[in-house]
């Protein structure tokens, strides 16, 4: 596992290799990168568009307004040099008691089409399992799990994905709007935005961030708090990139980097063979706390230890142990993904290790194909999206949608890996002791290992109450709602975080 792992691959929903985030860098033209004074103009976006739709979910029918609208993101001299384009949804009639959610997806350069049409919005398009194609007709339905009968619903689309587009040159874009600490600033002023537009100020707030969105969400909640003046009411951390800090193996002599991937190669092997469960999964966090990290320290030194870390890793991951003797048990991700599935010819996803694709170029002795699962799930989406905005709400625009922008990731700024998100959540929390807190993943995720934001909550102070922030891990992977029993499940404990 290596840091660049943990910021492309592991964090983002942005899978590639290095020579494919350069072609795309060279051959993506935008006209926002070109300067102002070339005198090339954007042709304006739409206006604000919404229309009245219906949704069958939890056995009632949901009337519901859809909204494709824009928001200005303006510069300290009222400039404006962003447009910011979201999808919302709302139900009419309600009073100022109804929660709004605002959801963020990650990358840097993910679009929110993700959770809104995979995960809680009002429809839904099948994408992230085992067998899903591109080909695949790329058809909305109504969503059983939509959060839509508890809570309204903004996805918000960052500058560089779906619509939403800078209106400053590239240089000037990088340092508005493609490095953490602007991108935290304009969002969490484009949330107030919305607030002020459609009047919402007094309603519960809530913010959801998935990935890389994860680690944006504790980020924007102390900011709107401490700087803009707005108060939220709970936080959804849904497979989250919470703390860059905790997997940077900058230096040989941490065990974090192992201990983290571990459980999830595991729940993997667990699944595989029908026995995947909570009380099988404590048992292997409990080894991994225990016996496998006290085991890592102790190194070579200890023939003993070696052995037995051997011995476990094989039995827990199903790998050959010959393979598993030759890395001293310290088997990091891609290895895993590529030779768990080496005798049938397919790799593994990052985002699910159980979802896999054949691998074009077996023989090669390292990965040259993208993540299987990523390269599934744009088609459908962002045909799912356009048709969606451009046919059934009416928002006309030739405009590409981005959804998911390999030169947005690219060009991002990470700066130097930090746990500013677990500092930022802490002193939120602290700061109001009625806002609620909850992180979800999925077993098998080892883009965004569960276990890193469990070692992470542990480490948290009670705040003087139990489970202030809780932690609920399903059945999946990064995507685990796209799998039916794990999203309901997703949808039942966010509902009572609600109510």
């Amino acid at each position: 596992m290596t840091v660049l792992l943990r910021s492309l691959a592991a964090a983002l929903l942005l899978t590639t290799s290095v020579s494919a985030l350069a072609k795309e860098a060279k051959t993506t033209t935008t006209v926002e990168e070109k300067k102002e004074d070339d005198g090339l103009k954007l042709p304006p976006l739409p206006a604000d568009k919404s229309v009245t739709q219906t949704a069958r979910i939890g056995g009632q029918t949901i009337t519901y307004r859809a909204t494709v609208g824009k928001i200005a993101v303006r510069d300290d001299k009222g400039k404006e040099i962003g447009q910011v384009v979201y999808t919302a949804y709302t139900v009419p009639g309600r009073d100022v008691s109804r929660p709004v959610t605002f959801a963020f997806n990650g990358g840097p350069g993910a679009s929110s089409v993700y959770l809104n049409m995979g995960a809680v919005g009002p429809k839904r398009v099948q994408f992230g399992a085992q067998g899903d194609a591109p080909s695949d007709a790329p058809i909305a339905r109504d969503n059983p799990n939509s959060w839509l009968p508890f809570t309204d619903l903004v996805f918000i689309d960052p500058i560089g994905t779906g619509f939403s587009r800078s209106l400053v040159d590239a240089d000037e874009t990088k340092k508005a709007f493609y490095a953490n600490d602007p991108d935290i600033r304009y969002l969490s002023k484009v949330v107030y935005d919305w607030l002020v537009k459609e009047e919402r100020l007094r309603s519960p707030k809530y913010v959801m961030g998935e990935s890389y969105g994860g680690y944006r969400v504790p980020r924007i909640a102390y900011e709107l708090q401490s700087q803009i003046g707005v108060g939220l009411n709970g936080l959804i951390l849904v497979s989250p990139y919470l703390d860059p800090a905790v997997g940077d193996d900058a230096t040989a002599l941490s065990p974090l980097p192992w201990m983290i991937d571990l459980p999830s190669m595991a729940a993997a092997n667990l699944e595989r063979q029908g026995r995947l469960n909570a009380a099988a999964m404590a048992e292997v966090e409990a080894y991994t706390r225990g016996d496998f990290a006290r085991d890592l320290l102790r190194g070579r030194a200890d023939p003993e230890a070696v052995k037995r870390i051997v011995e476990n890793v094989t039995r827990l991951t199903g790998l050959d142990p010959a393979l598993v003797q030759r890395m001293g048990g310290r088997v990091d991700t891609r290895t895993y993904l590529r030779e768990i599935h080496r005798a049938d010819g397919t790799i593994g996803s990052i985002y699910d290790s159980n979802v896999t694709a054949f691998d074009p170029f077996p023989w090669s002795p390292r990965q040259e194909s993208n993540d299987p699962l990523l390269d599934t799930l744009i088609a459908p989406t962002t045909s799912a999206m356009v048709d969606f905005v451009t046919r059934e709400v009416g928002w006309k625009t030739d405009a590409r949608y981005n959804a998911l922008s390999y030169a947005v990731n690219a060009a991002w700024d990470r700066g130097k890996p930090a746990d500013t998100p677990v500092t930022d959540l802490r002193k939120a929390i602290a700061n109001d002791p009625r806002m609620k807190v909850m992180i979800v993943h999925g077993w098998d995720d080892l883009s965004c290992p569960f276990f890193s934001s469990r070692l992470i909550v542990d480490q948290m102070p009670s705040y003087g109450v139990a489970d202030r922030v809780q932690l609920h891990v399903y059945p999946g992977g990064h995507m685990f709602y796209s799998r039916n029993d794990s999203g309901a499940a997703f949808k039942a404990d966010a509902e009572r975080l609600y109510r």
